[in-house]
């Protein structure tokens, strides 16, 4: 009987023990009950303003003092990766989707209805179906958009100053909604201005170096926007820029650092970071993505590489010196 007894006691110890260790499982991952907030991140390939823009976004979560655990995953600049990835968080039940970029966005979107997205690095979000406009959020989407209202317009009212009458050649991967987004309104302002614009599109990063080869003879300037498959092989269309004698304006502050000559930019750390604030108060369930209108980056910037310029054939202009910031 005692040793019956016993092995009810044992028994009923290890139960417990059991349910306790399930109950700290859970939790190690999830909002509910816990400190713990599992946060699935992703972007559509791996470069400088992209990377920024995430960087940014954890150190908002981390300045609240949340505890979070990431699931980062690239899709390595191929779409077919990008329903996959969005799919997975959605199956693992995240606590929230950072989506960093137009396709990555997208894909999360089309993966949840449930779990709360917050997006950056996106160009246009209403015309890529994101929100509803840039005053109303989506149900369960918001974000910060990387395209300042005034800075296609800049940059072009920039080229036709600074390279009057300029014949201004693009390189993009007609396959990113963003991009086309992009090149659609350099055209329209490039007709204000009086310039022509000649473009070739591309698949895959593979084509970029041939592409911008092609252009040598039309293109007076390089433009690149913040086209992924483009400047994740940024270094090929710089490397013509620099053989030929073109000015190279590209879409944001860190291609300068990869060979660019000039851009009205914004800071990616900064969008990603407002980006994240927003997150901390989704995740603390202080507000919903629907409380947060899509927002524009604070303020553009024309940011300069002056080594860029000489690599370039740029006859300096005193008047940048007093314009600009310059990145080495």
């Amino acid at each position: 009987m005692k040793k019956l007894l016993m092995l009810m006691v044992v028994a009923v110890a290890i139960i417990t023990l059991a349910a306790c260790g399930s109950d700290d499982e859970a939790d190690s991952g999830s909002s509910e009950g816990g400190d713990t907030y599992k946060v699935g991140a992703t972007q559509i390939v791996e470069h400088p303003s992209l990377d920024a823009a995430y960087e940014g976004f954890k150190d908002a979560l981390a300045d609240a003092g949340l505890e979070v655990e990431y699931d980062f995953q690239s899709a390595q600049n191929d779409q077919n990766n990008v329903k996959p990835i969005s799919d997975g968080f959605a199956a693992d039940d995240v606590d929230l989707i950072f989506a960093n970029s137009t396709p990555s966005a997208l894909g999360a979107l089309q993966a949840t209805s449930d779990i709360p997205i917050v997006f950056t690095s996106v160009t246009d979000a209403v015309d890529a179906g994101l929100v509803p406009s840039m005053d109303e959020a989506g149900e369960n989407i918001t974000g910060v958009v990387d395209l300042h209202p005034e800075q296609i317009d800049a940059t072009v009212e920039f080229i036709n100053t600074y390279f009057e009458g300029a014949t201004i050649g693009m390189v993009y991967n007609a396959g990113e909604q963003n991009s086309v987004s992009q090149v659609e309104s350099v055209k329209a302002a490039a007709e204000e201005q009086g310039l022509e614009v000649v473009e070739r599109t591309v698949a895959n990063s593979a084509e970029v170096q041939q592409a911008a080869t092609t252009l040598v003879g039309e293109a007076d300037v390089f433009y690149i926007i913040t086209d992924n498959t483009v400047v994740s092989a940024l270094d090929s269309v710089v490397g013509v820029a620099n053989d030929q004698d073109i000015p190279l304006i590209v879409g944001e502050p860190d291609s300068l650092a990869g060979g660019g000559f000039a851009t009205f930019g914004i800071d990616y750390h900064t969008i990603g970071y407002r980006t994240g604030e927003m997150a901390v108060e989704i995740l603390t369930g202080e507000k919903s993505p629907s409380d947060f209108p899509a927002e524009y980056p604070p303020e553009i910037q024309l940011f300069m590489n002056k080594q860029a310029a000489e690599e370039q054939g740029i006859e300096w202009n005193s008047e940048w010196d007093d314009q600009a910031q310059f990145v080495e």
